[in-house]
């Protein structure tokens, strides 16, 4: 069925400017004035009048990890909770209404926002839970506490070494990295009916925000094993595309090969994800130059430079991509110097590239690598990089606006579950990179508007290789489309973070629509 879009602003990211739009079934088949798109219509079309709010290409979340929101929504939330008293008030209350010896999980914690930025400890947990196991993870997903029962269940004892790439604290309880990572791997996951309906809660969270291309940030056999049970019962609307655990990759491929590169019911897997460093406001970023706060520590690798260099050849012999974390500057020159080594990768990612250094840009730009800026980290995070790195630094957290300056093609994403997946203020926070305290964190890395729109749709669809199909508003291309309340080009700066989703569209379809606004 044909649907023509009128009365309205278009951004279409195609340098033109149009008056109308026509979709067929999942298709955008004609853009331009008002008068020849009516043309087209007949009896059966729908005309749309979207009475002066503005059509745009959807959103494309460039990185995420989108069964983590699902199985965060089947969790207990603190976030927001500022002190560990209220913490521990919490945890005393839900255990009231709560008798369980059942593993507990508890989000949304944030030692950042705690006095003195200290962890509560296993001895607290103990207090409230002697018999339960329980594990505080941080909103960053880079460290948690567990109490002494999940130790003896994860098999963590006081002699237990640290993993390669992570940190055991035993006597509080704290997991850093690989070893929080590992950890959270073998808590058993709830029943499949659970599943499925926080499945679809988190995606229809992802499609409130405008979103209609998702990312599933990293997936062991287990988690794909699942993803394929939700693909053949039709429980995936969005289109989500997964990266594999490098050290699953070889039973992945051979048991999901349906699913390697192309789409099947809206899941794909695209490429190989690998960690090399953690967290900037955990401490845990590998950085040049040691911690502000921290004067004679640097954080620290994740891997081997050797055994990066041998996952890079097996991404490229598999015709896959790479996606990396790297949030320290010495993370990006370990990632760096491996891909100087395996020449033609297929458009290797640099996820959150948080301290990327202005340096780097043009080894970044000769061999063709994407960042993926954490570009929210500034609003959320800007004033704690401020203590741990001091202002010089800061002032260059996701440098947008210099690696534009050098025709870096980038891109913008939110982390989620660490954040919602909200892309106007994502667009908000890479035009005024102001952080909670009202602080700019560097005046010169700035976007323009048009240019962060960008990054969370042509740039994030090109990032996937598929900026012919999806991305902008062109002839040909996917019917993938939301309707706001206010054009972007045209608020306030300030105003950004405050724009409307009224619907999104998928493949010409409404998928979600905002029925207190139309």
């Amino acid at each position: 069925m044909m649907k023509i879009y009128i009365n309205g602003d278009f951004i279409t990211l195609e340098n033109d400017n149009i008056e109308a739009i026509a979709t067929e079934n999942d298709k955008i088949i004609r853009t331009g004035t008002k008068t020849e798109i009516i043309k087209l219509s007949d009896d059966d079309t729908e005309i749309i009048d979207l009475k002066g709010n503005t059509l745009m290409p959807s959103f494309i979340d460039a990185h995420s990890h989108i069964f983590a929101l699902a199985k965060s929504l089947m969790q207990i939330s603190i976030d927001g909770l500022t002190s560990i008293e209220e913490i521990k008030h919490y945890l005393v209350e839900y255990k009231k209404e709560n008798r369980t010896n059942e593993w507990i999980i508890v989000n949304g914690y944030d030692n950042n926002i705690l006095k003195n930025r200290e962890h509560i400890t296993k001895q607290e947990l103990d207090e409230i839970f002697p018999d339960a196991p329980i594990i505080i993870e941080n909103k960053s997903r880079h460290n948690g506490i567990a109490n002494s029962k999940a130790l003896e269940k994860l098999g963590i004892t006081k002699t237990t070494e640290d993993p390669e790439g992570g940190r055991i604290i035993f006597d509080t309880g704290l997991l850093e990295e690989n070893a929080f990572i590992e950890s959270i791997k073998k808590i058993p996951l709830p029943k499949i009916e659970e599943i499925i309906n926080a499945f679809k809660e988190a995606q229809e969270i992802y499609a409130s925000n405008g979103i209609t291309m998702a990312q599933e940030g990293v997936i062991t056999n287990e988690l794909a094993k699942i993803y394929k049970l939700l693909a053949n019962k039709n429980e995936i609307f969005l289109d989500i595309v997964a990266y594999m655990d490098y050290k699953n990759v070889n039973e992945i491929k051979k048991e999901y090969s349906e699913y390697i590169n192309k789409y099947n019911n809206n899941f794909k897997i695209g490429g190989i994800k690998i960690f090399l460093d953690g967290s900037p406001q955990a401490n845990t970023a590998w950085l040049r130059e040691a911690y502000a706060n921290e004067p004679e520590y640097y954080g620290y690798r994740i891997m081997k430079d050797e055994d990066v260099e041998e996952i890079l050849e097996n991404t490229k012999e598999s015709n896959l991509q790479i996606l990396a974390h790297c949030n320290g500057d010495k993370a990006a020159e370990q990632y760096i110097n491996a891909i100087k080594k395996v020449s033609g990768l297929k458009r290797p990612i640099m996820i959150h590239a948080q301290l990327l250094g202005l340096d780097q840009l043009p080894d970044v730009n000769k061999f063709n690598i994407i960042p993926s800026f954490f570009i929210s980290h500034i609003y959320y995070f800007g004033d704690i990089h401020i203590k741990n790195l001091g202002m010089k630094r800061a002032e260059h957290i996701s440098p947008a606006g210099s690696s534009l300056k050098q025709n870096i093609l980038f891109t913008f994403h939110q982390d989620t579950p660490v954040i919602e997946p909200d892309m106007f203020e994502t667009i908000w926070c890479a035009v005024n990179r102001t952080t909670k305290a009202g602080k700019v964190l560097g005046e010169d890395e700035k976007v323009s508007v048009l240019e962060a729109i960008k990054a969370v749709t042509i740039n994030a669809a090109y990032q996937y290789g598929e900026e012919e199909i999806r991305g902008s508003l062109k002839t040909g291309k996917k019917a993938d489309l939301i309707i706001v309340d206010k054009n972007p080009l045209k608020v306030a700066k300030d105003e950004l973070r405050n724009i409307k989703i009224l619907k999104t569209i998928k493949d010409g379809k409404v998928i979600w629509e905002n029925y207190s606004r139309i």
